[in-house]
């Protein structure tokens, strides 16, 4: 039986992060408006935006790249979306939820019906996305590919899971849009939770050795992203870094990185 539609703000965003060739963008504008979606987010496209070669490709879809917004970093392009799924064909040594583009659009629109702002991320054409992108998602959707050839065009991908997003709508009946109770943080409260947090553990020294720091910092990143946080999650652990901060303040002792007990 088919499911009563999402409202049009309840769909996902897809975001392009660095595409380099107008043609893929105008074709997964195309892919996107054949299953009904339209809102595209673009992070620092390499032939800069907007693209006349782009919108040849759409043939038919240019209401979605007339919507498009652009973006000069992932984060800024995240910054309201409270769950994001990164497409990518690598095995990564993250501690994510790994989801099939089926099982990922079946959770996507669960989310959505309860009013949930949801986001799936594309890698640029040449490598996919990088370590620094991927952490910045909650879930990892993967796609079970002929190992000697993984690599799927961009407007491919984007074609699998818009696909696999209007299958799982005509599915699932849309529940209470409340958030049962819980506003869930957005990308912006946990962008600024994380850079609180690097500043502080950084003037602290505990980002030691110094060769280690950057490995150091993306799995602290990648612990805010795993964890399903609350606004008032948010504002709870800024309140107990700021304590600790001025606890310190008063006395307590900071040795080789770490707070005495």
């Amino acid at each position: 039986m088919t499911s009563r539609p999402l409202r049009p703000d309840a769909e996902p965003v897809f975001v392009l992060v660095r595409p380099q060739m107008g043609e893929n963008i105008g074709a997964a504008a195309r892919a996107m408006w054949n299953f009904g979606l339209s809102r595209m987010r673009l992070v620092a496209p390499r032939d800069g935006w907007p693209n006349p070669r782009a919108v040849a490709m759409a043939s038919g879809a240019g209401r979605v790249l007339e919507g498009a917004t652009l973006h000069s970093d992932l984060p800024s392009a995240l910054a309201d979306r409270t769950r994001v799924y990164a497409t990518t064909a690598r095995p990564r040594d993250m501690t994510k939820p790994v989801y099939t583009p089926e099982a990922a659009a079946r959770d996507m629109a669960e989310r959505a019906g309860r009013g949930e702002p949801t986001a799936v991320i594309f890698g640029p054409e040449r490598a996919g996305l990088e370590n620094d992108d991927v952490v910045l998602a909650n879930a990892i959707v993967t796609v079970d590919v002929n190992p000697a050839f993984p690599s799927l065009n961009v407007a491919q991908c984007v074609l699998l899971m818009a696909y696999e997003w209007r299958r799982a709508t005509h599915r699932v009946t849309p529940v209470d849009e409340g958030l049962a109770g819980a506003a869930w943080a957005t990308g912006a409260e946990i962008e600024h939770l994380a850079r609180h947090y690097e500043e502080r553990l950084e003037a602290a020294g505990y980002f030691w050795p110094e060769h280690r720091a950057t490995s150091m910092k993306r799995a602290l990143r990648n612990l805010w992203s795993r964890m399903p946080l609350t606004g008032e999650d948010v504002r709870l652990l800024h309140g107990i870094l700021r304590q600790m901060v001025r606890w310190a303040g008063r006395g307590g002792r900071v040795e080789g990185g770490r707070a005495d007990d």
